[in-house]
């Protein structure tokens, strides 16, 4: 049910194309909701024929241009009824974990070099998340959409943090050092 908020989302935040739309899923809402380029313009055709968004007029003809997306009334009352929904929390899908577990009963075999692999890769994106932290946000007074932007990202940080902790804590504890 999410992606066609995060579509909303990015069309609300600024009107785009389905190709403008996926690369800025590429750049920024993918790093915390996946969607590939299909699933992107797939939910773009859903959204319009329900009336949620519409393409905007063009002067140059349909055949051969993008479509340049916005939300309409409807579409910000939707993403309205979403935001203020009451839900609980998701567990994590992760299959890494689960990978450990069964660890557990076969055998670490040759995951403590995948959890140093993991590892790597998650620090790799805690410096990107803060070297974004630091271009985006120097400092100074926010705008309130500027406040939860950089809110979602010190979660994404933070999450980052984390899995360094977990996964450090798991190649130390399993020998791999």
């Amino acid at each position: 049910m999410s992606l066609p908020h995060a579509i909303l989302t990015a069309l609300l935040e600024k009107p785009s194309s389905g190709l403008e739309l996926t690369r800025r899923f590429d750049r920024s809402i993918g790093y915390f909701w996946s969607a590939t380029h299909q699933q992107i313009y797939r939910e773009l055709g859903k959204l319009e024929e329900s009336g949620l968004i519409r393409a905007l007029p063009s002067e140059v003809p349909a055949r051969g241009r993008r479509k340049e997306y916005e939300v309409l009334p409807e579409g910000r009352r939707e993403l309205c009824r979403w935001v203020e929904r009451r839900e609980d929390p998701k567990v994590g899908r992760d299959p890494l974990p689960l990978r450990l577990r069964a660890a557990g009963v076969v055998g670490l075999r040759n995951l403590v070099p995948e959890l140093a692999r993991h590892r790597d890769l998650h620090l790799a994106r805690l410096r990107e998340y803060e070297e974004f932290e630091r271009r985006d946000f120097p400092g100074g007074a926010l705008t309130e959409q500027q406040r939860v932007q950089l809110l979602v990202l010190r979660g994404g940080i933070d999450m980052e943090r984390g899995w360094v902790s977990w996964l450090t804590r798991a190649v130390d504890e399993l020998g791999g050092g």
